[in-house]
């Protein structure tokens, strides 16, 4: 017996697809009717009632008004507020790691670095905290928070060789710091000295927190300004 053949079944897509292309046309071309008579009625609508465009201007633009003032309001206390900081060691000592670098950078702030910001975290290359000083020169900061305080683990070099390769070539920094509310071991007092790197340790610490001079004024053999200032 020979073996059946399956009929051959015609191909009818491409009038289907020519089909469904005619159909989105028209659909497009109606759109496009609906937006062209609303665009329309609307301009009859504004030319029926010319005093709405004025007003909605006005009205956007005592918004945008009270918002910038009440803006700018927040920020002047905000910066009240930050030349008043203090913190007693005792406070500091409490934080966790996250709070203490937090803190640091609000110290920063307080001293005049309006751009100083947080930045600790994975993949920080060893910089908890970035700030500009009012003189020009970029701090690059890595802290070393302690929960016992001077009872706590030293400070020493392997913590500070992450920071001395980057904080120059990678964060371009002029002043490179390592802040802890410990001590420092005596191969880190060394390492840093050959390297110019500044410790803050616990003393330091708490001139800088619980007092009102920036940390430069505190720090020996501190990189001069970049630039003149009124403070300078």
């Amino acid at each position: 017996m020979s073996a059946r053949r399956r009929p051959v079944r015609r191909r009818g897509r491409p009038r289907s697809r020519k089909r469904k292309q005619a159909y989105t046309g028209g659909e497009v071309l109606l759109g496009v009717l609906v937006i062209v008579w609303l665009v329309s009625a609307l301009l009859d609508w504004l030319a029926a009632h010319p005093w709405v465009p004025p007003l909605v201007l006005l009205t956007a633009g005592a918004g945008a008004f009270y918002w910038f003032r009440l803006r700018a309001q927040e920020q002047r206390q905000r910066q009240a507020q930050t030349r008043t900081l203090r913190y007693q060691m005792a406070r500091l000592d409490q934080l966790q790691h996250r709070q203490f670098e937090h803190a640091i950078r609000d110290l920063m702030l307080r001293d005049g670095c309006h751009d100083a910001v947080q930045v600790g975290g994975a993949g920080d290359n060893g910089a908890d905290v970035k700030a500009t000083d009012p003189f020009g020169r970029r701090w690059v900061i890595q802290c070393k928070h302690r929960r016992a305080g001077l009872a706590g683990a030293a400070v020493g070099t392997p913590d500070l060789h992450v920071l001395n390769g980057t904080g120059r070539p990678v964060h371009k920094g002029d002043v490179i710091v390592l802040v802890t509310n410990g001590r420092f071991t005596k191969p880190a007092l060394d390492f840093a000295q050959s390297q110019r790197l500044h410790l803050v340790d616990r003393h330091t610490l708490a001139s800088w927190a619980e007092g009102s001079r920036p940390l430069w004024e505190l720090l020996p053999a501190v990189p001069p300004p970049r630039r003149p200032t009124s403070l300078s």
